[in-house]
Formats: C-alpha cells, sequence, structure tokens
C-alpha cells in the first residue's frame, strides 16, 4: 500500500515484497513524525539529565512513549487498511499490547492495529448484504465495538507478552555477546532490535546495568556506546538526504537535527523500514563504531540519555574525547558509504525520474497525434426553410 509518505514499490518478487512490508511499517510512522518529534524535544529538555530539567514536566514522557505513540500508530496502521472505522479499532486494540506489557509498545502496535482494522473489514464485508435497513449505524457501532474490544484483549492476554519475550530475548543474546567479549559482533543484534523499537529495553534493560557495574570498578565503560552510538543514524540519514527517494529527501535534515544533536534515535527507524535492505548499512556503522572504540579505549562514566553527541561529550572522561568523537565518525562514514551503495549512488532514482518524464512524453505526443489525425467533424447543413 502506498501512502503520501512512502514511494510506490514497482515490480515482483522476494525483494519488492519486503519493501512493500517495509513501506508499510513505514508507513504507519511517518505521518506520525511530529509527535515523535514533539516526544523528543520534551524528553531531552525536561528529563533529569536534559537541557532544563523539570520534574512536572518530565511527567510527559513515559505516558508518550508507553500511549500515546503506540496508539497513534495502531491507529494509523488501521487506518491504512480500512479507513476511519479501521483507525478507531486499531487505536482500541492497541490499548491492548499498551496494557500487556510494560516496554513501549511499538512494534505490538504496527502488528495490532492492522490485525483489528483487517478482521472489521472482513466483519463489515460479511454483514454488509444481510442488515436490514434503518440497522446500519447500530451494526456498525456494535460489531466495532465487539472487534476493538476483543483484540485488545487478545494484546493484552497474547500479543503484549510474545512481544516482551522477544524483547527480553534480544536483550540476553546481547547480553552474551557481551559476556563474550564479541563487542562489534553486538550490533548484528542491537541494530535490528532498535530499527523494531526495542532499543530502549536493550539499552536500559540489559547494557546499562551492566555498563554501571564495569564503570564501578574501572571508572568507564564501552557498553555504554553500543546502542546509543549517534553515528550509524547519522551516516544513514545523510546517504538518504543525497541519493534516498526524492520525496523524502526534504524530511530528513530535520530528522538529522532531531537525531543527531537531540539524541532522539527513532528518528530514523522508519527510514529503515521503508528500505529494509539498509539495516545492513547501520550494522556496518554500528560495528565499525564499536571496533573504533575498543581501538582507543573509548568509554563512558554513565549512560548517555538521551543519545545526542553532547550527551555523549558530557559523559565522556576527561581526556576521551578524541576516541569518543573518532568511534561516532567512523560509524558516521562506514553508515553513508555501505547506505548510498545501496541506494545506488541515486541512479534508481534517477531513473524513476527519466522514465516518468519519458512517460508523460508520450502521453502528450498520443494526445497530439490523435488530435491531428482525428478528421474534423463535417459542417452544419444550413437549416432547409419551407417555401411559402
Amino acid at each position: 500500500m502506498t501512502t503520501d509518505y512512502t514511494p510506490a514499490v514497482q515490480g515482483t518478487g522476494a525483494r519488492a515484497a519486503i519493501q512493500r512490508f517495509g513501506g508499510h511499517l513505514a508507513g504507519m510512522i511517518m505521518p506520525n513524525i511530529g509527535a515523535f518529534i514533539a516526544w523528543g524535544l520534551i524528553t531531552a529538555l525536561f528529563i533529569p539529565t536534559g537541557w532544563l530539567p523539570n520534574e512536572s514536566l518530565a511527567a510527559l514522557v513515559e505516558p508518550m512513549v508507553k500511549v500515546l505513540l503506540p496508539v497513534l500508530i495502531g491507529y494509523t496502521g488501521g487506518r491504512m487498511v480500512h479507513g476511519q472505522r479501521g483507525a478507531v479499532v486499531g487505536a482500541v486494540a492497541t490499548m491492548g499490547v499498551v496494557v500487556g506489557a510494560d516496554v513501549p509498545m511499538f512494534l505490538g502496535a504496527m502488528i495490532i492495529g492492522p490485525l483489528a482494522a483487517y478482521i472489521l473489514k472482513l466483519v463489515d464485508g460479511f454483514l454488509q448484504d444481510r442488515t436490514k435497513a434503518g440497522f446500519e449505524m447500530l451494526v456498525d457501532n456494535f460489531t466495532a465495538g465487539i472487534v476493538g474490544g476483543g483484540v485488545a484483549l487478545l494484546g493484552v492476554w497474547g500479543i503484549g507478552p510474545i512481544i516482551e519475550a522477544v524483547t527480553k530475548a534480544a536483550g540476553e543474546a546481547v547480553g552474551w555477546l557481551v559476556a563474550h567479549s564479541l563487542l562489534p559482533l553486538a550490533s548484528v543484534l542491537i541494530e535490528p532490535a532498535k530499527v523494531l523499537f526495542l532499543n530502549n529495553a536493550i539499552n536500559h534493560g540489559v547494557l546499562s546495568p551492566l555498563g554501571v557495574a564495569e564503570a564501578s570498578e574501572q571508572g568507564k565503560s564501552i557498553l555504554f556506546m553500543l546502542e546509543t552510538n549517534p553515528g550509524p543514524g547519522l551516516g544513514l540519514l545523510l546517504a538518504f538526504m543525497f541519493f534516498g527517494p526524492r520525496m523524502l529527501r526534504p524530511s530528513t535534515p530535520a530528522a538529522m537535527v532531531i537525531h543527531f544533536f537531540g539524541g532522539i534515535h527513532e528518528i530514523y527507524f522508519p527510514y529503515v523500514l521503508m528500505k529494509p535492505r539498509l539495516i545492513l548499512a547501520v550494522i556496518a556503522g554500528g560495528a565499525a563504531g564499536v571496533f573504533t572504540f575498543l581501538l582507543t579505549g573509548a568509554g563512558l562514566v554513565a549512560p548517555p540519555s538521551p543519545g545526542s553527541v553532547f550527551a555523549y561529550l558530557a559523559v565522556t572522561p576527561k581526556g576521551g574525547w578524541l576516541a569518543s568523537i573518532a568511534g561516532i565518525l567512523v560509524a558516521t562514514v562506514v553508515s553513508f558509504a555501505v547506505a548510498a551503495l545501496l541506494l545506488g549512488f541515486g541512479r534508481g532514482e534517477k531513473e524513476e525520474a527519466e522514465q516518468d518524464a519519458a512517460q508523460e512524453a508520450a502521453e502528450e505526443n498520443s494526445s497530439a497525434t490523435a488530435s491531428v489525425t482525428t478528421p474534423a467533424a463535417p459542417p452544419a447543413a444550413p437549416p432547409v426553410t419551407k417555401e411559402a
């Protein structure tokens, strides 16, 4: 399904199917980017480690990330499947996964919102010709309520716990890599998990506790840098700005500011979902950054929260700024290079633009030829008048 925010995918086969699936996921996020930015600004400003700490205003952060944003995603996903009725049912069903798990349910919302809307679409199709005249509103309201409530219960008892279990499993896998000194390979798990909005669970649930224990003994820890490095996301957004779909390029500068300076990494996840092969770019950038941190002996004294370049430098121990900047820079360059390569350095966009121009020219020529070759209508005969 093509939306105003995601370009159409041409062709068939596995690659096109994956791109379409990614486009569907991105289509649920992109219309809500403004809400992500609002949450990101509030987080960056008012949390205890933000620029303007304020306890009362920081109380907005958790309800927004755990309730508002997932509900908006579920609402948008439902609307993509079954219009306004699907949107309402998708939002109701999303509350099930919100209540059924303790972690932010972005991934759960992307599953249950469209699922609830699709079930309602099937029910509407079944009842459309079986509902007596005058009972349409009654039937529509009750079917929406029953489907929304039923799928919400499914979210509480089923989908929410499953997503939470997946989150814990991903965190344990990352912990195993850390325990076996395979830090660069941790990016193979961390970066895909981030794109599926499991970043906070992995960072705060696994890496930060391990990092705190290590920092208490050694004075710093590299574990704080595995998930929070803003370099891979910055490189990806730079590649999108230069070589990505033309309709999305104007959105990348604001995303880069929010990501790199505001530390809100969620802003670049939809770009990866749109073209899933780009996950290789952020994996390569993350691994290169971690490897650079290892070579230079980098480490932080506390988790950088949010994961912005300013937060990085703020918790870097004295004399370690060069190592931190080097890891961010290497990650950015590698991610940009791989993403640019995967995007074909914009060749695909140029070819599509040329094809569109050629098609428009052909249509204009065909219409002009038709107007020239079509014989003109004979002049109307003069009116015949009867003689007196």
